[in-house]
């Protein structure tokens, strides 16, 4: 019985972590920085000098401004265990990112570092590897609204639909 409910526990970690990365990639494309920092340990490194959710709430927000719309769509995920509480991971994931006028979409690996703690668990540190950015043959940005289902191209309600998108740029920023 003891084996088949480790079974059970590796299993719903596996799928805790692969959450974690589905909601890291969906609160950096709403701006949800709230959320986005919540999904990493309380007391995480950033960069040389700094740690903790706050530091790291700063860093996303300077990031997060230089470039606008971005849309992360993860794929292959591989968690290796190292115990029931740390684990590390390898994921891919597709980025396309509005840069000024230009459209760029970008091949990513993330290699992670997962912890458990209060029975969750969180990031403690993600690194961010480029394959290659691109720029895209034709550029979203200018397109006229799409009005979805009446037109299959077009601007969509993505990403100006999320309060929390409204909310990181305020009511007076440039549209996106």
């Amino acid at each position: 019985m003891a084996k088949h409910d480790a079974a059970i526990e590796r299993l719903l970690a596996h799928e805790e972590i692969g959450q974690l990365v589905a909601r890291y990639a969906v609160a950096t494309d709403a701006r949800d920085l709230d959320a986005l920092v919540a999904l990493f340990v309380d007391d995480v490194r950033v960069g040389a000098d700094q740690v903790g959710r706050a530091a790291l709430r700063d860093f996303f927000d300077r990031s997060l401004r230089d470039v606008g719309v971005t849309i992360l769509n993860v794929g292959t995920h591989v968690i290796e265990f190292d115990d029931a509480d740390h684990a590390r991971g390898v994921v891919y994931c597709r980025g396309e990112v509005q840069v000024g006028e230009r459209w760029i979409v970008q091949a990513i690996q993330y290699r992670d570092v997962y912890e458990r703690r209060d029975r969750h668990w969180y990031f403690v540190r993600r690194r961010h590897l480029l394959w290659y950015g691109r720029d895209v043959g034709t550029n979203p940005v200018g397109l006229p609204p799409a009005h979805w289902p009446a037109n299959h191209t077009g601007w969509g309600e993505l990403p100006e639909g999320w309060p929390s998108w409204s909310a990181f740029w305020g009511p007076d920023a440039p549209a996106h």
